[in-house]
C-alpha cells in the first residue's frame, strides 16, 4: 500500500478551522471538489504537507498547525496607510482590493477609512492564526 511522501500527488478532502471552532474553508462544501496537489512544490502551507506525510488512502486525521507553519506572523510592514486617491471612490472597510508591487499583484484588505487616508493590509487573512485541519486522504496518484 502506498503512503504519502515528498513529491506524492494526492487528492484530499479537508476542513480548516480556527481554535474557536469556526470553519474558514472546506472541500466538503457543496459544489467543491477535493484538493489535488503534489507535495514538495510549495503550493501547500508547510504544516498541511507535514500532516499528509505518512498517510495512506482512506486515512483520516486531524492536524493542528501553528501559525509559523501556516501563513506566518502578522507583518506590520504590510499594513500601509495610503491617500484616498489611491483607491476606488466607493471602497468600503473589509473590501478586498488588488495592488501592484515590484513582485507582482498582491491582494490587500481595506482595514480602515478616515477623511484623508485608507489603511490597507497585505497580510494573509489567516496570518498569525493557529489552524486545525481535518484531513481525509482520498487517493495517492
Amino acid at each position: 500500500m502506498k503512503i504519502v511522501e515528498v513529491n506524492s500527488s494526492v487528492t484530499v478532502n479537508y476542513t480548516g478551522r480556527l481554535n474557536d471552532g469556526s470553519v474558514f474553508d472546506s472541500s466538503l462544501t457543496e459544489g467543491r471538489e477535493p484538493l489535488n496537489a503534489t507535495l514538495g512544490q510549495g503550493s501547500l502551507i508547510p504544516g498541511f504537507e507535514k500532516g499528509l506525510l505518512g498517510m495512506k488512502e482512506g486515512d483520516k486525521k486531524t492536524v493542528e498547525i501553528p501559525f509559523n507553519e501556516a501563513y506566518g506572523t502578522v507583518r506590520e510592514d504590510l499594513v500601509v496607510e495610503v491617500t484616498k486617491d489611491k483607491v476606488p471612490d466607493n471602497v468600503t472597510e473589509g473590501q478586498m482590493l488588488q495592488t501592484m508591487t515590484p513582485e507582482g499583484p498582491m491582494n490587500v484588505v481595506v482595514k480602515e477609512i478616515n477623511d484623508v487616508n485608507v489603511i490597507i493590509d497585505g497580510n494573509h487573512p489567516l496570518a498569525g492564526k493557529d489552524l486545525i485541519f481535518d484531513l481525509e486522504l482520498v487517493s495517492i496518484d
